[in-house]
């Protein structure tokens, strides 16, 4: 399915926004503080109308401090009241079933009914990182059969079920497939769970994806009817020149990927500057990367990403903003709140 076809009918006339934060660790800055900053972040945008707050598990970055994610996201849902949290995502193989069940049942617990379990099945890591968490190599070959398994830790336990989740069983934590491929997209359509795509970082199969997912979805007891989510970046500021600025910083980030030095978020240069900064082929592929990235003033970013949403037919955008000044990555998605006109919770 090429992307000019792509159009489709969203299965949800109103467009949910959510945001997916890596608890970005800034030049300057320390792991405490970036996991304070994600919940101040997440305590405005349940004000603001946010629907969702997720944290990515990652392994061995300098730049992320959310590696311990079960417990990172206990620290921000007892921070807020109305919004859901949850993991974009766990990555399965990294653990056993019946530990994530345990941990997201002891968070749905406590927090019940806004406990979500977004579920990866990449390391999240490099491989020499992949060794140290006694991860075998193969573990990700067994994922359809870990998500199953987990799925059947939160159904009510059967009499005489020798292994069960304490807490955990009973509790039905929503679960979602997370993926940036046809993998992804074709078990989430089997298992009838909610679909998550990482177009922030890996757009490349977006459209064929989405097109997978709705065309073989079988309905369950979590999901009725498909229900898609995408993944953008979106930096916003009151004009295009501040906006591009900004953005700058998340061009560093994948600038170190590629060149395999990856350090703290540093903070923005002017934009040209960045013309300086690239070797070879580099700036196009990570402009590549990040195709799906919305930058400038609210102007400029309204008509694009209200195509995209029309192109994709999504049900709810998963917003990236890797922005390093702490109140402008807040600033960018207060402008985007007031550009959906989103709505705060009653009595928020």
């Amino acid at each position: 399915m090429t992307e000019a076809a792509g159009t489709a009918e969203r299965t949800n006339p109103k467009l949910a926004l959510s945001v997916l934060d890596h608890a970005s660790i800034v030049e300057g800055s320390n792991p405490g503080e970036a996991l304070r900053d994600a919940r101040e972040l997440a305590q405005n945008l349940e004000r603001w109308g946010y629907t969702r707050f997720w944290l990515s598990e990652h392994h061995n970055m300098r730049a992320i401090a959310s590696a311990a994610t079960s417990v990172s996201l206990g620290f921000i849902a007892e921070g807020t009241s109305t919004i859901r949290v949850g993991s974009g995502g766990v990555m399965l193989p990294n653990h056993s079933p019946l530990v994530i069940a345990e941990q997201f049942g002891t968070l749905e617990s406590l927090y019940p009914g806004r406990i979500d379990l977004g579920l990866g099945r990449a390391p999240g890591t490099d491989p020499r990182t992949m060794r140290a968490m006694r991860r075998d190599n193969s573990a990700s070959s067994t994922f359809p059969q870990d998500v199953q398994e987990l799925r059947s830790l939160f159904e009510p336990a059967s009499p005489g079920q020798p292994v069960r989740a304490v807490p955990g069983e009973g509790l039905r934590v929503p679960l979602w497939i997370l993926g940036s491929s046809l993998f992804g997209a074709q078990l989430a359509a089997h298992l009838g769970l909610p679909y998550a795509f990482a177009s922030h970082f890996a757009p490349s199969a977006l459209y064929d994806a989405l097109a997978a997912y709705r065309e073989d979805f079988t309905p369950s007891e979590q999901a009725a009817k498909p229900y898609a989510m995408a993944g953008i970046n979106v930096v916003m500021a009151d004009t295009d020149a501040e906006a591009k600025n900004l953005f700058t910083s998340q061009q560093q980030a994948f600038l170190g990927i590629m060149r395999n030095a990856r350090g703290l978020l540093a903070p923005p240069v002017e934009s040209s500057a960045m013309d300086t900064m690239w070797r070879p082929g580099e700036k196009q592929q990570t402009e590549a990367m990040l195709r799906y990235s919305f930058v400038g003033s609210p102007e400029t970013v309204k008509p694009k990403i209200e195509q995209f949403v029309a192109d994709t037919g999504v049900d709810e955008l998963m917003i990236s903003s890797m922005i390093y000044d702490k109140k402008a990555r807040f600033r960018s998605y207060e402008l985007l709140a007031d550009l959906f006109d989103l709505e705060a919770p009653a009595g928020s």
